[in-house]
C-alpha cells in the first residue's frame, strides 16, 4: 500500500525531471574544475616539483570553460541551473548573466598569469603547503561567487576564498605575514558576521534567498519594507570586503606581506568580489538605481552615503599612495583607490555609471595584477628591495621591464591610451549627467592626477634614476636575481590585454552596456529562473 501512494506522488510541482541540457552544465564547471583540481593537487602535494606541470594546464582548461560559457551567455542570454533538479525557488541556483561570466573569465585570465608566475616565486616549502591547491580553492570561491544565484550561497563562496587567501597569506609563517593575516581575517570576520545578519534579516522579511525570487517579491511590494535598512546592512558587509573607507586599513597592512605572486591574486580578484556582490544585491535586487528618474532628480540618501564613501575611498587611497615609499605598498593603495572609482558608479546608478564601473572592474583585475607581477620582478632585480629608497636603476638592468612597467602606470593613472583612460571617462560623464554635488566627477579627476604623480614618483625614482655609486651597483649586484620566461610570459600577456582594451575597447564597452543593462533590468535573469510567464 505504502509503495502504491509513493508511486502515485506527482513531483512535478517542485522538480524538473527533464534531463539537464548539456551546454547548462558549463554553468556549474568552472567551480567544479577547480574544486576536483585542487583536490588533486592536495594529493600530490609532496612531489613539489611537478604540480606546476599539472596546474597551468588546468587553469589554461579553466579559462577556456569560463571562455565558452561567456559565449554562450551572450548568445542566449542568462542560464540557470538549479542544484538537485529542484525547481527554484526550492533548489539552490547557479544563475548566470553576462557580468557574472565576464568577471569569471577575466578572473581565470589573471589566474593563469599567476600560476604561470608562480613556478619561480613559490619555493619548495610553499608548493608542500599547498599553494597551488590554495590557489584552486580560491579560484573556486571566486567562480561561486561569480556564478551564483543565490544569497546564501553567495555567502559561502565568500567564505570559500576567504579560507583559501587564509591558506596564501600565511605560507612561510613570517612575523609580517602572521601580523597582516590577523588583520585581514579580523575585518573579515566582521564583515562576514554582518553579511550573515542581513542574509537572515532578508529571509526573515521575503522567506527565500533567490535572487530572482527576492527581485519578484521586491517589486511587488507596497513600499512598507525595510529595504533601506537591509540595503544598508548588505552595503557595509560588503565595503568591508572591498576594502573601502574608512574599513581599508587592512589591504595596505596585508596585500604586500605574502609571496609577490599571492599579493598579485588579491589585489586582482578579492576586492573585486566585493565590488561585484554590492552591485549584484544593491543594484538588482534593491532597486535602488535611478535609471526611470528625470537628470534633475538627486539620488537618495542611501546612494548619497556611498557616494561620500567612494570618494573618500579613492582620494585618501591616492594620497596613501604618495606617501608610500615601499612599492608594494604603494600599490596596495592604489588598489584602496580603485575600489572607491568602482564605488562612484553604484552610487550613481545609471546604466552609463554602471557600465563605467563594470568597465573598471575588468581593467583593475589585469591592471593591478601585473602591477604587482611587475613590482617582484623589479625586486628580483635589485636583491629582494621592495623600497624606492634602495632600488635605483632598473631601466638600465632591464628596458624591456621598464618599459612595460611604464605602461601599467600610465593604465592605472587612467591615462590614454591604456585601458583605465575609458572607464574613468564613462564616469566622469555619468556623474555629471546626473545632477550630483560637483564634488563627485572633481574626485574622479583628482584622483587621476594623484595618482599619476605617485606612480610617476616610482618611476623616476626607481626605473629612471641610475644607481648612485659603484658601491650601491655592486651591492645589489650580489642579490639580483635572473628573470626568466616564466617571470615575463604572464607580465607581457596581461600588458597586450591593457594595450588591447586601451585601443580597442568597443566589444568591452558593449559588454559592460549589456551587464548594467541586465542589473539595472533584470527581466531576462528573472526569467531564466522562473520563465516569462511568472514575470508576466
Amino acid at each position: 500500500m505504502a509503495g502504491s501512494s509513493e508511486a502515485e506522488i506527482d513531483l512535478t510541482p517542485a522538480m524538473n525531471l527533464e534531463p539537464v541540457p548539456l551546454l547548462d552544465w558549463l554553468i556549474i564547471m568552472p567551480v567544479a574544475w577547480c574544486i576536483v583540481i585542487g583536490t588533486f593537487l592536495l594529493m600530490m602535494r609532496k612531489n613539489t616539483a611537478q604540480q606546476h606541470l599539472v596546474a597551468i594546464p588546468a587553469m589554461a582548461v579553466q579559462v577556456l570553460i569560463t571562455a565558452g560559457l561567456l559565449s554562450q551567455i551572450i548568445i542566449n542570454g542568462p542560464t540557470t541551473m538549479v542544484m538537485g533538479r529542484w525547481l527554484p525557488p526550492f533548489g539552490i541556483a547557479f544563475t548566470v548573466d553576462i557580468l557574472g561570466a565576464v568577471l569569471a573569465f577575466t578572473a581565470a585570465v589573471v589566474a593563469l598569469a599567476c600560476t604561470i608566475y608562480g613556478i619561480k616565486d613559490v619555493n619548495h616549502s610553499g608548493r608542500r603547503y599547498g599553494f597551488y591547491s590554495f590557489l584552486f580553492l580560491l579560484m573556486a570561491g571566486v567562480s561561486g561567487a561569480f556564478l551564483t544565484g543565490d544569497i546564501f550561497n553567495l555567502y559561502v563562496w565568500f567564505e570559500v576564498l576567504l579560507i583559501a587567501s587564509f591558506g596564501l597569506l600565511i605560507l612561510g609563517s613570517e612575523k609580517g605575514q602572521l601580523d597582516g593575516a590577523t588583520k585581514y581575517a579580523f575585518l573579515n570576520l566582521v564583515a562576514t558576521t554582518l553579511f550573515l545578519i542581513a542574509t537572515a534579516y532578508l529571509y526573515g522579511i521575503f522567506g527565500t534567498l533567490n535572487m530572482a525570487d527576492i527581485a519578484l517579491k521586491i517589486a511587488q511590494s507596497d513600499g512598507t519594507l525595510p529595504l533601506n535598512t537591509v540595503a544598508g546592512l548588505f552595503v557595509l558587509a560588503f565595503v568591508m570586503k572591498a576594502a573601502a573607507f574608512p574599513v581599508n586599513f587592512w589591504l595596505p597592512a596585508s596585500y604586500h606581506t605574502p609571496r609577490v605572486v599571492v599579493s598579485a591574486l588579491f589585489a586582482g580578484l578579492l576586492t573585486k568580489v566585493g565590488v561585484y556582490a554590492i552591485l549584484r544585491v544593491y543594484t538588482m535586487l534593491f532597486s535602488l538605481q535611478r535609471e526611470a528618474l528625470e537628470p534633475t532628480v538627486n539620488i537618495d540618501a542611501l546612494s548619497f552615503a556611498v557616494a561620500i564613501v567612494a570618494c573618500l575611498t579613492m582620494l585618501l587611497g591616492a594620497i596613501g599612495a604618495l606617501a608610500q615609499t615601499n612599492v608594494r605598498r604603494l600599490l596596495g593603495f592604489l588598489v584602496v583607490s580603485g575600489i572607491g572609482m568602482m564605488l562612484i558608479g553604484v552610487a550613481i546608478g545609471t546604466r552609463e555609471a554602471i557600465g563605467g564601473t563594470i568597465f573598471y572592474a575588468v581593467h583593475s583585475i589585469l591592471v593591478m595584477t601585473a602591477l604587482y607581477i611587475a613590482a617582484g620582478m623589479a625586486a628580483k632585480l635589485c636583491g629582494g628591495a621592495e623600497d624606492m629608497t634602495k632600488i635605483r636603476g632598473i631601466y638600465q638592468k632591464n628596458t624591456l621591464l621598464a618599459a612595460i612597467t611604464l605602461m601599467l602606470f600610465l593604465a592605472v593613472a587612467g591615462l590614454p591610451p591604456f585601458s583605465g583612460f575609458w572607464p574613468k571617462l564613462m564616469l566622469v560623464k555619468a556623474s555629471i549627467e546626473l545632477i550630483i554635488p560637483w564634488w563627485a566627477p572633481f574626485s574622479i579627476l583628482l584622483t587621476g592626477f594623484l595618482t599619476t604623480i605617485a606612480v610617476a614618483r616610482v618611476w623616476a625614482l626607481s626605473y629612471w634614476k641610475p644607481e648612485d655609486d659603484a658601491e650601491d651597483m655592486a651591492e645589489t649586484e650580489k642579490g639580483n636575481g635572473a628573470l626568466g620566461v616564466s617571470d615575463f610570459v604572464p607580465l607581457i600577456a596581461l600588458t597586450i590585454i591593457v594595450v588591447a582594451v586601451g585601443l580597442f575597447p568597443q566589444s568591452v564597452f558593449e559588454l559592460a552596456y549589456q551587464s548594467a543593462e541586465q542589473l539595472i533590468n533584470p527581466v531576462a535573469y528573472i526569467e531564466s529562473v522562473f520563465g516569462s510567464e511568472v514575470v508576466e
